[in-house]
């Protein structure tokens, strides 16, 4: 016997939906070589050595056994421009894949086109737990495009790019420009005799503009990618995005290259332009970038990268 009181079911729900997440679909092959799969948030990195993650399936799921069964799945990381498709996954859609593209993983599982990424896995384990199982996949072999992913919260998909829209509404807003090459990155001077990254405020026109025109500024040919951080630096009274741009040819028209290490980044002045270069520098060893939110006055971040809040 227990004294606990019932819990609300659909209020614990609504908790559990205040946590913003990424969307996924997550792909498999039974027995038959039949295509199956089903839309979920419930994913997360795990490890990286060995390198591992997991996604979640209902019990009640007419998808469980197949799943449970399976060699492997695959994780697909949803892009901002595929809300059909994960309406298509997440309904009792006869065909889920006849109204995509998608093609065969390295490992056998279904990969979707036009992704944020995708992660073809071999079933590791397969945990009960509750009314779910906690599927935990080795990944064999995984990829990663630019496109911002697809979000959810409270109920609703929201997009990196409409985010930046709504953001960049507010009086006083800056974006900076994280121009990666190789490992280093673009540091200019800061006028007072250290290193920031090049950086403007957001014109009537937007942040995509503000962004295009200060890459066009650098001199270096780079490519306008996903947001990789938003913070709100209260001691200036702003908020700042940054954009994390691959660059891909040209020469700096001021500033120069800096190797992406915590030791060649001391020079930046700025506190949380600092700490968000020196956990890109991680990253760029593991090859895991992530969403970076923090507050530079609190000195507490939070640093959402591939399902993890680290």
């Amino acid at each position: 016997m227990t004294d606990e009181a019932p819990i609300d079911r659909r209020a614990l729900r609504d908790a559990f939906g205040t946590f913003m997440t990424g969307v996924t679909v997550v792909t498999t092959k039974d027995a038959d070589g039949k295509l199956l799969g089903f839309t979920a948030n419930s994913f997360s990195s795990v490890s990286l050595d060995p390198p591992l993650l997991l996604v979640s399936i209902a019990r009640s799921s007419a998808n469980y056994a197949a799943f449970t069964a399976a060699g492997g799945f695959a994780v697909n990381i949803l892009s901002e421009g595929q809300k059909d498709v994960s309406n298509t996954f997440a309904r009792p859609v006869e065909d889920r894949f006849g109204s995509v593209y998608w093609r065969w993983g390295p490992n056998g599982s279904p990969l979707i086109s036009g992704v944020s990424a995708w992660f073809d896995c071999a079933l590791h384990q397969c945990v009960e737990a509750g009314d779910h199982a906690i599927l935990i996949g080795r990944v064999v072999a995984f990829e990663a495009a630019t496109a911002p992913g697809l979000g959810y919260y409270r109920g609703s998909y929201f997009t990196p790019s409409a985010t930046a829209t709504a953001v960049a509404t507010g009086p006083e807003v800056v974006v900076s420009a994280l121009v990666e090459r190789d490992g280093h990155v673009l540091l200019v001077d800061d006028g007072t005799g250290g290193l920031t990254l090049p950086i403007a405020r957001v014109g009537r026109d937007g942040a995509s503009a503000t962004l295009a025109r200060l890459i066009e500024a650098t001199g270096v040919q780079a490519a306008p990618g996903f947001i990789y951080s938003v913070y709100e630096d209260v001691a200036r009274g702003h908020q700042h995005i940054s954009f994390l741009c691959p660059a891909t040819g040209g020469t700096p028209a001021k500033g120069a290259f800096v190797e992406l290490s915590r030791e060649a980044l001391g020079d930046v002045t700025d506190p949380a332009m600092r700490t968000m270069l020196e956990r890109l520098a991680d990253e760029s060893r593991m090859g895991n970038y992530g969403i970076y939110f923090g507050n530079q006055d609190r000195g507490q971040v939070a640093i959402v990268s591939k399902g993890t809040t680290k």
